[in-house]
């Protein structure tokens, strides 16, 4: 098992979120949604709060954030969900394909029957 180190202590992870377990506002953060920021760091901000300012300057995956500050997805996704409600950094969310783009199941299987026969 591993050991707890400073950076995984319970009460810190409860401080930097202000012993929230997830945010006020649902953003639906996905692990590939790419965080900018739209303005730099201010003095007297929570510095969890500057470094993703700063490490977001360009676009940057929520799970990148996670492990450049070496905090938990969760606490990430609250802390960006912060940055969001203010206005301080924006979120690019992956696209996903209709399901009008999908190829027709029929034809995947005709393929998938050739490569068979190879």
């Amino acid at each position: 098992m591993k050991r707890l180190g400073p950076d995984d202590d319970p009460d810190r992870l409860y401080t930097v979120t202000g012993g929230r377990s997830r945010s006020a506002d649902d953003h639906a953060l996905d692990l590939v949604t790419l965080i900018v920021a739209a303005c730099g760091p201010t003095p007297g901000m929570q510095s969890e709060h500057a470094r993703i300012l700063t490490l977001c300057r360009r676009p940057t995956a929520v799970v990148e954030v996670s492990a450049e500050l070496r905090l938990p997805v969760s606490v990430v996704r609250i802390l960006l969900s912060d940055l969001l409600d203010g206005g301080q950094v924006t979120a690019r969310h992956p696209r996903v394909p209709a399901a009008a783009q999908l190829p027709d199941a029929d034809l995947l299987k005709e393929v998938l029957d050739a490569l068979h026969r190879l």
